[in-house]
């Protein structure tokens, strides 16, 4: 796992958790101004329990870094713009307690914040926002290692399944060869039974013409006797 020195010592390293700004929440509020994503100097300041002095040497030396992930020095047009907007949002009867700036006014995003806590070595709440960092970083580590080592059975199962395949391959074959041969048999069996239905349809209406050829004999013997007893 990346130690603290890591944090404060590699950009690289930096970059990579700069995504974490939930982070900051997590161990201390961090109060912004009126548009929800903005903070001053001095709120900064504030939120790491530091001198403004000491953010300002910090964003001296690592401008271009910060500026990068969202720290601005707005002057002239832009900062009267600000103001108006500002003012605008905190509404008219605190217009008057929000902080103005002179000639130039600094913001940061959530963004530079984070990466002020890696920076910032001198505060314990840069400190507790680094540790919250590592510990999250470990944890997703552990739940990745996790995950591979339940693919890695996964995968090793499926290795013994494609074996198991292999082998019952032969078999089904073997199985599909006897069942194409009863159904062969079937078939056959079928065509039989359907003669012997034939057969059986045909003997019947033999039957039926013997009987009929019974009853006539029958009738003309019954003719035959009444005739004799008429005589």
């Amino acid at each position: 796992m990346p130690s603290e020195v890591t944090l404060l010592e590699s950009r690289t390293m930096r970059v990579e958790h700069l995504g974490r700004v939930d982070a900051l929440d997590k161990v201390k509020a961090l109060v912004m101004l009126p548009d929800g994503a903005h903070c001053t100097t001095d709120g900064v300041a504030r939120y790491f329990e530091v001198s403004t002095g000491v953010i300002r040497q910090l964003t001296a030396r690592h401008r271009a870094e910060l500026a990068e992930n969202g720290m601005q020095v707005l002057r002239g047009p832009d900062l009267r713009r600000f103001h108006s907007d500002m003012v605008s949002l905190w509404g008219a009867d605190k217009g008057e307690s929000y902080p103005q700036a002179v000639t130039q006014l600094t913001l940061h995003t959530r963004r530079a914040v984070l990466n002020i806590a890696m920076l910032l070595r001198d505060s314990d709440i840069a400190r507790c926002v680094r540790t919250y960092l590592l510990d999250a970083e470990e944890g997703w580590r552990e739940g990745y290692a996790s995950l591979d080592r339940r693919v890695t059975a996964v995968e090793s199962c499926l290795g013994g399944v494609g074996v198991a395949l292999q082998e019952l391959g032969p078999v089904l074959n073997r199985m599909s060869h006897r069942l194409d041969s009863l159904d062969r048999r079937l078939d056959a069996t079928n065509q039989v039974v359907a003669a012997i239905s034939n057969r059986l349809c045909q003997m019947s209406e033999d039957i039926n013409r013997v009987d009929a050829r019974v009853d006539d004999v029958v009738h003309q013997l019954k003719d035959l006797r009444r005739g004799r007893r008429r005589r």
